[in-house]
């Protein structure tokens, strides 16, 4: 193929789930490897929550669409410039935080389409094309069909304006933040609340009716993402490298610290 094909985009299409890794520590590319390896389909590249540098963003876009994982950038904010520069670089998807409006989406696609559905500045050689020099309307076609637009919705007024939102060509996928949405809706951490539960179907309803995917991040009590699973979500935000070094780690040091000692302390005494 002359593009590299969008793995994450691929299993929705098809139904399935595409599970991702949310990335808030690393800093080197074998991330890339580790996160295949234990069978996620792509990488959510946080660079609204964390200080990652562009270079660092790009290298890791780099190695993951060398091993079949779908880099996917989270920008901090709705400028262009922040998701055009790694669009360029590397990245398969954009993750649009905070998006509100029918105006802020379309403004998304935008900046994140090239011609006929956006205005996307058009570069040299991409990264997704291995760099192959490519009649202008054979890229911008490719790169159109395998790049996955995001738009969380994570606000009251994102809620209420779903259904003109899930409405905008080329949005691909409404993801929606749940730790954000429940601090928006009074119920700061309770992600099973009803309040929470009536906005994700309110989302769902939207996504069936206007032929898009539907994510969920911030949700990781077992029952409550099968529960969001079986209603319709797709695109799944599974954890971050933070918390699934953390928990790997309090696992093994609370399993040496169950070690009993008495045999042993009895046996030198």
């Amino acid at each position: 193929m002359k593009v590299i094909a969008n793995h994450a985009k691929r299993r929705i299409l098809n139904g399935e789930l595409a599970l991702g890794m949310g990335l808030r520590q690393a800093r080197t590319a074998d991330i890339a490897q580790i996160a295949s390896s234990c069978d996620f389909d792509w990488l959510f590249i946080d660079m609204e929550h964390n200080s990652m540098s562009v270079d660092t963003a790009a290298q890791i876009c780099q190695a993951a669409l060398g091993v079949g994982i779908t880099p996917m950038i989270r920008v901090p904010a709705h400028e262009a410039f922040h998701s055009t520069r790694l669009l360029d670089t590397g990245a398969q998807g954009i993750v649009i935080p905070h998006v509100s409006t029918q105006e802020q989406a379309r403004a998304v696609v935008n900046f994140c389409r090239f011609t006929p559905l956006g205005n996307r500045s058009i570069p040299g050689s991409l990264p997704q094309t291995r760099f192959m020099a490519l009649p202008v309307t054979e890229t911008v076609s490719l790169i159109n069909a395998e790049t996955l637009v995001v738009a969380m919705i994570e606000t009251v007024e994102g809620r209420d304006n779903v259904d003109a939102i899930a409405a905008v060509p080329g949005i691909d996928v409404l993801l929606v933040g749940c730790t954000d949405m429940a601090a928006e809706l009074g119920v700061a951490g309770q992600l099973g609340h009803p309040s929470v539960k009536a906005t994700l179907d309110a989302v769902f309803a939207a996504c069936r009716k206007h032929g898009k995917a539907c994510g969920v991040g911030g949700v990781y009590d077992e029952a409550l993402m099968a529960e969001y699973i079986q209603k319709g979500a797709r695109l799944i935000l599974s954890g971050s490298d933070l918390a699934f070094l953390m928990a790997g780690a309090r696992s093994r040091s609370s399993t040496l610290r169950s070690i009993d000692l008495s045999e042993q302390t009895a046996a030198v005494a």
